[in-house]
């Protein structure tokens, strides 16, 4: 035994507040897994929804793993020690049901280390009666599961609030204690999405050409979502220093986006956009007698959400601080950048996402330049110091010109910023971070082709020679190599899974496809045909694909589309 694994394990333990797992008793153990870092993890507001659901009834036990870090694995690895859990220091075979909770597809390179330390077969089809079964939830189970088709037993397609209580009720049921027989059971709960059961035919081109679901089994999982958002809570349950926002209490004020910008799955996936009441939030957030501490709200639109400038006063009246990652161009105001100003707040985050007014168009991003510059205006007159801009490059359409665009609007923004800076007596940094357009499943860019390695790294070349020489400007570029990665697990299909190994080991994307026959082209510099079948039609999201197709159309000839409003279906979800 690893005693100083074992103490690690203990003092972060020591450093919580909130729910605890007690012993077993006879209850459903659920093993939860991050697949990244306690750090990282424990600021996941799905995870922690998660752990308190299972952690509040009488019949469940939930206890925590995470990625630990290199020296741990090294040390995990050279002593034999498995992967035991934050709580009680049990390793995955006690746990009846290990559940992966996974947002970000470059998470999956983690996978094999946590399946070697956890001593269980990464294939699903090399384990056996006596293995706990696996399941996968999260963003990626419901945007497009198949990568990790061959490694799960069961994906959660959709919001745990609706899937996890008939899910343990099936799981509860002791007398299916037959491998088999329970996955058929558990294939009939609304959004469970059994692998298995299905099979696939491809063509000879390489695209897929037939998914086959067995008998019993439905032809498409529906993805499953709650409608009354107040009826429960996404907020912080343990809290922990030893986190990315461990000073913070988090706080969900809304699901999904109304705004329907083209490259975004989370404006399409988590449709229809939903909002927590203000009366529900003050019920979650202040106390009459009691000092709320730093609250951090979370929501894919902040400042859409109407009142909030209102209950970020409150907060501040009741001694606390608000915190938001950033806000949205055309909806910020002064009320809004005041609050985070008196809440202490040093760096705000806009996403102009294009230089170019043709190509906000080509994504729907439904701002201009001088909405862009009157934004920057009201959060340096307000007092923010420093502030985060978000580009992408490689949209569809994309040229030159609009490269050069960003950075001339760069300049533009520089200059309001200096010169509100120069007047308060302070001179503050602009950030920007550029990430490739990497094309993911339900949005109306799904058709669209990632542009080459090549061609992204001149673009990165062009705007580091305008924009490096300028003082107070950093600029900060994605890497290439987890970009690629992260386009072929988005639109990936089941083959994919087989260059996870290689990848976690080191391997490039070029070398590891080469070793198991795969054409990383395939995944990622193609334009998807209109009526190609993909790999997550296997999920019933609920917008449909026709409606998507015209959006994408739309974006080829840079013309704006629509923003989500009460009523709309155009999509064929009722907003």
């Amino acid at each position: 035994m690893s005693r100083h694994l074992i103490e690690k394990y203990r003092q972060r333990l020591d450093l919580e507040t909130g729910l605890l797992a007690s012993p077993w008793g006879g209850r459903l153990a659920v093993a939860l897994v991050y697949p990244n870092s306690y750090h990282q993890g424990m600021s996941n507001l799905g995870l922690q929804t998660v752990y308190q659901m299972l952690n509040s009834r009488d019949d469940t036990l939930c206890e925590r793993f995470f990625l630990p870090d290199q020296n741990d694995i090294d040390e995990h690895r050279r002593t034999g020690f498995p992967l035991v859990s934050v709580e009680s220091q049990r390793p995955f075979d006690d746990f009846d049901l290990i559940a992966f909770s996974i947002s970000f597809e470059n998470d999956y390179l983690n996978l094999p280390t946590l399946f070697e330390l956890g001593r269980l077969p990464l294939w699903r089809e090399e384990r056996s009666e006596h293995h706990p079964l696996i399941l996968c939830g999260g963003v990626c189970a419901f945007l497009n599961p198949e990568p990790l088709a061959d490694i799960m037993d069961l994906f959660a397609v959709g919001e745990a609030e609706v899937i996890l209580p008939p899910l343990l009720a099936a799981l509860l049921d002791r007398e299916m204690d037959n491998r088999k027989q329970l996955l058929s059971s558990l294939s009939q709960v609304p959004g469970i999405y059994q692998p298995g059961g299905y099979t696939l035919k491809y063509k000879e081109s390489g695209e897929l050409e037939l998914m086959t679901s067995s008998k019993g089994l439905p032809a498409h999982v529906k993805r499953q979502w709650q409608s009354q958002l107040d009826d429960s809570q996404s907020r912080t349950c343990v809290a922990t220093p030893d986190t990315e926002f461990g000073s913070m209490h988090l706080v969900e004020i809304s699901r999904g986006c109304p705004r329907a910008c083209r490259f975004c799955a989370a404006g399409f996936i988590y449709r229809p956009f939903r909002e927590h009441s203000v009366k529900h939030l003050r019920h979650e957030i202040l106390h009459e007698q009691q000092a709320v501490g730093r609250i951090g709200l979370v929501a894919a639109a902040v400042s859409d959400y109407g009142d909030l400038a209102d209950i970020g006063r409150e907060i501040l009246d009741h001694g606390g601080e608000v915190s938001v990652s950033s806000v949205r161009i055309d909806a910020i105001t002064i009320e809004q950048v005041q609050v985070f100003a008196d809440s202490g707040h040093k760096t705000l985050a806009l996403a102009p996402e294009a230089g170019s007014q043709q190509m906000r168009d080509v994504i729907n991003k439904g701002i201009n330049e001088e909405q862009i510059l009157a934004a920057v205006k009201l959060l340096a007159e307000g007092g923010i110091p420093n502030l985060k801009l978000y580009f992408m490059i490689g949209l569809p359409t994309e040229s030159d010109a609009d490269i050069i665009a960003i950075a001339d609007l760069t300049l533009k923004i520089r200059q309001i910023w200096e010169e509100i800076g120069k007047q308060r007596g302070r001179l503050g940094r602009l950030h920007l971070s550029v990430n490739p357009f990497v094309p993911k499943p339900w949005t109306p860019l799904q058709w669209a082709p990632m542009e080459q390695r090549g061609q992204l790294e001149k673009k990165y070349r062009l705007l580091q020679k305008r924009l490096r020489p300028l003082p107070n400007v950093e600029l900060n570029f994605e890497s290439l190599r987890h970009a690629e990665i992260q386009g072929v697990f988005a639109r990936g299909d089941r083959r994919v899974a087989r260059l996870l190994p290689l990848l976690a080991e080191g391997s490039s994307l070029k070398a590891a496809c080469r070793q198991v026959g795969l054409d990383p082209a395939f995944y990622l510099h193609r334009e998807r045909g209109e009526d190609e079948l993909f790999p997550w039609d296997i999920i019933e999201q609920g917008v449909q694909r026709r409606h998507l197709h015209e959006e994408y159309e739309q974006a080829l000839a840079a013309r704006t589309g629509y923003v989500c409003h009460p009523g709309c279906r155009r999509c064929g979800l009722v907003c």
